[in-house]
């Protein structure tokens, strides 16, 4: 394995373990508040993990080039649907920048990120976890699907215990 490969698979599977221990930790947090603040160390961490595989696939894989990365988008697309698209590359871009935004929102101004409209929590979180679903179970192929899965089920099981904790409680 070369190191631009190390490094680019390294930093993706920190970003991915980061998320799913961030949104665990954001969504069992209620009951815990001090685990808010380790989701937002762990959440800073996966986006600065995120930003370094991009940076790597871009230095050791693209040379720097937005089309050759699109063209590469666009063969991994073709390979799985028989259409070679790369626009998926944009949606790449926009993770990278509302992830930056998000983390950004959180350490400048955390009263307000908290009160943040429950919609654009969900729409940002259900795009999130679009992006992680298939990056890893539909893209990934062998063992990066069965840790994609185990990573998936992360919020749904996190999820699907709180609400039975609380209506247990209730």
């Amino acid at each position: 394995m070369t190191t631009g490969l190390f490094l680019t698979r390294s930093f993706i599977w920190l970003a991915l373990i980061a998320y799913a221990l961030a949104i665990g930790l954001m969504i069992l947090s209620p009951e815990h508040p001090g685990w808010r603040l380790r989701a937002r160390s762990v959440w800073t961490f996966g986006c600065i993990a995120f930003l370094a595989h991009v940076l790597c696939a871009f230095a050791y894989f693209h040379h720097w080039s937005h089309t050759e990365a699109y063209r590469e988008t666009a063969r991994q697309t073709a390979a799985l649907t028989g259409r070679a698209w790369g626009g998926g590359i944009y949606f790449n871009y926009l993770l990278a920048a509302l992830w930056i935004a998000d983390v950004s929102w959180w350490w400048l101004a955390p009263q307000s990120f908290d009160r943040r409209p429950r919609w654009l929590a969900i729409a940002w979180h259900v795009f999130f976890f679009f992006m992680v679903f298939n990056g890893t179970i539909v893209f990934g192929h062998g063992p990066v699907r069965v840790l994609g899965v185990d990573i998936c089920l992360v919020p749904i099981a996190c999820w699907w215990y709180r609400r039975r904790h609380l209506t247990v409680v209730r």
